[in-house]
């Protein structure tokens, strides 16, 4: 199920991120369920950007797609990235009901169908589909986004750039595929307002532990 929402008012338009009030929302009957297929195969590479890690994906062919939703055709999968605050409480970019929540996870998707490059696609409102994770304290056991922490912690003092392969980045999604979506920009410079937004509404779990150790990984935004 899909909802869209409505955009703060104090935002500019099209602008990301956005609180999202839930009691504002609007059920659309015409979005349909989403269509997601990572293949672990093809995961390339770890890239250390500075200020930001991403976790790379071969997007030469249509091995890893987003479909259906509020989209139109198929977007390829580009990467993934993590953003983190500096405490428990906050560093999601997008808010729900005046809540933050520790970290945020994007996976970002370039509609390949429409246009011949990510950079292209970057240039019209319909170039990229970004899904929003919500990442949560539930638990005192590793999760699966451990294997992505521990991949970063190693690299962060080696290199700019290693192999990260045979990764389901699957295994981050929930289980429940509901979600908010809406018209907005990248959250970064230059801004560009190309990103149809998926936020799904059920948070994955994060340790206490994991939470903690992202004070010594450098890859906030």
């Amino acid at each position: 199920m899909g909802v869209s929402t409505s955009r703060n008012e104090h935002c500019r338009p099209l602008q990301s991120p956005i609180t999202i009030c839930t009691k504002k929302v609007k059920y659309d009957s015409c979005l349909k369920p989403l269509y997601i297929y990572y293949d672990p195969k093809s995961t390339r590479r770890l890239v250390n950007l500075g200020h930001c890690f991403n976790v790379e994906y071969d997007d030469t062919s249509d091995r890893s797609v987003l479909g259906e939703g509020p989209l139109i055709g198929y977007y390829r999968l580009r990467q993934f990235h993590f953003h983190w605050g500096s405490s428990d409480k906050d560093g999601s970019e997008h808010v729900i009901d005046g809540q933050e929540y520790p970290a945020e996870l994007h996976i970002v998707h370039w509609n390949a169908q429409k246009y011949p490059s990510f950079n292209e696609a970057m240039k019209h409102p319909d170039g990229l589909a970004v899904i929003g994770v919500l990442l949560k304290v539930l638990c005192t056991s590793p999760t699966p986004v451990i294997l992505v922490l521990s991949a970063f912690t190693s690299t962060i003092t080696s290199t700019k750039e290693c192999p990260f392969t045979q990764f389901n980045l699957s295994s981050l999604l929930p289980n429940d595929r509901n979600y908010w979506t809406y018209q907005g920009s990248l959250t970064t410079s230059p801004y560009l307002e190309c990103v149809t937004w998926i936020i799904l509404q059920e948070a994955i779990p994060i340790s206490s532990d994991q939470v903690c150790n992202r004070n010594s990984i450098l890859f906030t935004l």
